[in-house]
């Protein structure tokens, strides 16, 4: 009957290798296991000096290429085996990897360290690692770190698999900073008449390193109570706009579990009602004489609304935060400039606008022609 076709084997099975490990070849004859064979070896035509059915080899590259086999028996041969080619390459180089995949990060944050072999996931690798401290058993691809400011630093790796090494992965940069603050911008200071104030919430540094944040606003009304739709308006996840008065803040959080920012300082924001308030003299006089009286009064009209006042004025005397201010003896500090707004007693966010100026003059006595 027709000789057996030899079969070319390696173990382990991978025809991927890498150099510096070992790998058995091995010429397999079906059912000529009792026979007396010797062997022959070639690796694409050049013949290997060997004889028995198997050999081992601590590859090189030079050690790649096709091998076939074939058995002799006193003068008789059998057919060459089918092809088997080996492929020897250098160790992948490792890439070490951060889940979540910013490198700025906070102290109390949980970030996965990984190191990955590209190509290499069959092989049964050891992982050690720069930092020595996670160098403690087992040898794994990935930790888990909550992290303090200790763990900043530069980490790499590299494999391990029998007497095979790769080189150190390039290093990847981990920064820790203490935990960060939020922080609460706002357009503008009032809510105008039928308008709406602007609320941006951020962490610095806001670069692309550090991004992932989702932001949550806050208004107190007897506590700090989460701002939902309807009463704002979600421009984007940093921008809100919010139509009512109020003392806001912010915090910012990220990954999972979700880690927060420490709260923004708050913002006052205050609602202008439509009430407006006019500053009157009297007497009606903006010209007045030293030592003359005159009362300067804020009206607010509309309402029975109960008002606590405040003047802005660039004389050299503030009135007092009342409705009106009683001048008894006129001097040249009084002149300038006064106008007032009001802020409603039962609802401290609600102001009306600042009044129209009026301007008082305070000149010298009249002189008289005898």
């Amino acid at each position: 009957s027709a000789p057996p076709k030899p079969t070319v084997t390696l173990q382990p099975s991978w025809t991927q290798i890498y150099s510096g490990e070992t790998v058995t070849v091995r010429c397999e004859i079906q059912g000529g296991e009792g026979a007396q064979w010797t062997y022959e070896w070639r690796r694409g035509l050049v013949n290997i000096r060997q004889s028995s059915n198997e050999y081992r080899i601590t590859v090189t590259e030079s050690d790649s290429g096709g091998y076939i086999c074939r058995g002799r028996r006193d003068y008789f041969f059998t057919e060459w085996s089918d092809i088997i080619t080996l492929t020897v390459s250098s160790p992948p180089k490792p890439t070490v990897t951060l889940q979540p995949s910013w490198t700025q990060i906070y102290s109390g944050e949980t970030v996965t360290v990984r190191c990955e072999i590209q190509g290499g996931e069959g092989a049964q690798w050891t992982y050690e690692w720069s930092p020595a401290k996670l160098n403690t058993p087992p040898t794994s691809n990935e930790y888990r770190i909550t992290v303090t400011e200790s763990d900043g630093g530069g980490y790499s790796c590299r494999g391990t698999k029998t007497y095979l090494l790769t080189e150190w992965s390039d290093t990847i940069t981990l920064t820790v900073s203490s935990k960060p603050k939020a922080e609460l911008r706002a357009d503008r200071t009032a809510v105008p008449v039928g308008g709406s104030v602007t609320l941006t919430c951020s962490v610095s540094p806001s670069s692309s390193s550090s991004s992932g944040w989702k932001y949550y606003w806050y208004r107190y009304d007897s506590y700090y109570k989460l701002v939902t739709s309807p009463d704002a308006v979600f421009l984007s996840n940093e921008q809100i706009s919010v139509s009512e008065g109020g003392l806001y803040r912010c915090i910012g959080g990220r990954g999972e579990p979700v880690y927060y920012t420490e709260n923004s300082e708050t913002v006052w924001i205050d609602t202008t009602v439509s009430n407006r308030p006019v500053v009157t003299l009297y007497p009606n006089w903006s010209e007045i004489y030293r030592g003359e009286t005159i009362t300067v009064r804020c009206e607010i009209h509309g309402g029975d609304t109960e008002w606590d006042y405040e003047w802005e004025t660039n004389s050299m005397i503030k009135p007092p935060n009342q409705t009106e201010y009683r001048i008894r003896s006129a001097s040249s500090s009084n002149s300038g400039n006064y106008r007032c707004k009001g802020r409603m007693k039962s609802s401290q966010y609600n102001t009306t606008e600042w009044s129209d100026s009026v301007t008082l003059t305070v000149s010298d006595s009249k002189s008289y022609l005898l």
